[in-house]
């Protein structure tokens, strides 16, 4: 008997879509397809697998006008910036499928007379891409293309509260005319999940998500020698030095803490500011916040949605009480926000002040739109508290001088270094974390090589 699975919209707390789990008679027949798909696709060339991979782009794109409310309905995504994330989706796709003949060419050493060699990437198998609900086709097709492009299978697990989007990709790929059994789409349990990370039948899973989650996959994975690429948790600062501009870091940073309900693992969590910006600082950022709209994300005036349930919305204002409970000051009035409500999905958007480090608020992922702000005396303590973190995927300067901003990155522990802007992935470079935020890399030419394993050739035909 299958399992059903019920997507609850934060809209209104209605049960969306509906659809039954895979058996497991359905996950073997998923892996079964996968290796004999695969055998063949890795002997296609290049510029083949390209054509297909650029087809399915296309069929995504004609489902755009669908795709947009759909995304505000499973998790709450206002439906003015859908389609942002359908043009990020192509970005990153296209960039991906155009730098793989370079990325994927063999490495040839220094000749030596008489003899041929080089290094081959070759294509680790099939690929199972674990992917998350908050940015639901960027996350995934980090992985899904350059898995395909590198000559892989790919078998994509989505995130129940946002299932259509793994639809929408089987759909994309059927339309394109991919081979059968290269792209499946599978709705599975954690267990499930589990199980066929340990198969042994799988070489590579990319998961994003949660620390927990991570976890349980790298758990999963232990002994069995596959790749495992994490994007995890993070809790990222942006420092605004003396010599920034300050009306360019207000009005960025303010989006990098609250777009997509703050829920984004690289959205802006702490700041720090020169004491001699603080005070202005802090009121430019209650200004500006109190422009947002919080309301229905299927109507075009909103910019700030529902997170993504309940208990996620209770979890940050949660946070936000207990920082209060040890001396912090709430700078916005909730009140101002007629939609904000107490168990219910729809929460303002928050600035706390008069925090430090003893505050989980400060410490721990809030994944919500609330932001805390600090005053700092100088580059060494603002360093000392971007570090002060158990997670690393990316930070922020905000500075006028290129070389100091530089320097300063050197010393700051994170996967990206960003300077006068925030919140963003270029696809040309490597997408990665340390510490809690895991380990792997996706995107640019790096990206390639989590998704190959290198063959050498030592040919000698002279005797």
């Amino acid at each position: 008997m299958s399992h059903s699975i019920q997507l609850v919209s934060p809209v209104n707390g209605s049960i969306y879509v509906q659809r039954d789990q895979a058996s497991d008679a359905d996950l073997s027949n998923a892996l079964d397809a996968a290796e004999q798909a695969q055998r063949l696709w890795k002997l296609r060339p290049i510029a083949e697998r390209a054509a297909y991979c650029a087809a399915a782009v296309d069929a995504m794109n004609a489902m755009a006008a669908d795709i947009v409310p759909e995304l505000a309905w499973q998790m709450g995504r206002p439906v003015r910036y859908g389609a942002g994330e359908l043009r990020g989706f192509t970005d990153r796709a296209r960039y991906m499928i155009g730098i793989a003949e370079q990325a994927l060419a063999d490495v040839v050493p220094t000749a030596i007379d008489g003899f041929k060699r080089y290094i081959r990437r070759e294509p680790v198998g099939t690929v199972l891409v674990i992917a998350p609900w908050n940015y639901p086709y960027l996350t995934a097709v980090n992985a899904v293309i350059p898995a395909l492009m590198a000559g892989n299978a790919v078998i994509l697990k989505h995130a129940t509260q946002t299932l259509l989007v793994g639809e929408r990709f089987a759909a994309a790929f059927m339309a394109a005319g991919l081979p059968e059994g290269l792209f499946q789409n599978l709705l599975m349990s954690h267990d499930q999940t589990a199980r066929m990370i340990a198969s042994e039948r799988v070489q590579q899973v990319n998961f994003t998500g949660s620390v927990a989650g991570g976890r349980a996959v790298a758990q999963a994975a232990a002994g069995h020698f596959l790749g495992a690429g994490l994007e995890l948790g993070g809790k990222d600062p942006a420092y605004v030095r003396a010599d920034a501009n300050l009306a360019h870091a207000v009005e960025n940073l303010v989006d990098g803490a609250f777009f997509n309900s703050g829920q984004s693992c690289c959205g802006i969590e702490r700041i720090y500011v020169h004491q001699s910006l603080y005070s202005e600082f802090i009121e430019r950022v209650q200004a500006l916040t109190y422009d947002y709209v919080l309301g229905n994300p299927l109507e075009q005036s909103t910019t700030l949605g529902p997170l993504v349930k309940p208990s996620a919305a209770e979890f940050v204002r949660s946070e936000v009480r207990a920082a209060v409970a040890q001396g912090a000051r709430c700078l916005i009035d909730s009140k101002r926000f007629a939609a904000d409500a107490e168990g219910s999905a729809y929460m303002a958007p928050q600035v706390v002040i008069d925090v430090n480090h003893r505050m989980s608020l400060m410490r721990e992922e809030n994944f919500g739109p609330v932001v805390g702000i600090m005053a700092v005396r100088d580059d060494e303590e603002a360093i000392a508290l971007m570090n002060d973190s158990d997670y690393g995927l990316s930070a922020s300067i905000w500075s006028a001088d290129l070389d100091v901003a530089e320097a300063l990155g050197q010393q700051v522990n994170t996967g990206t270094l960003f300077m006068n802007r925030c919140d963003y992935l270029d696809p040309a470079l490597a997408w990665t974390g340390v510490k809690h935020t895991g380990h792997g890399a996706t995107l640019s030419s790096v990206g390639y090589e989590h998704m190959t394993r290198p063959k050498s050739f030592h040919l000698r035909h002279r005797l």
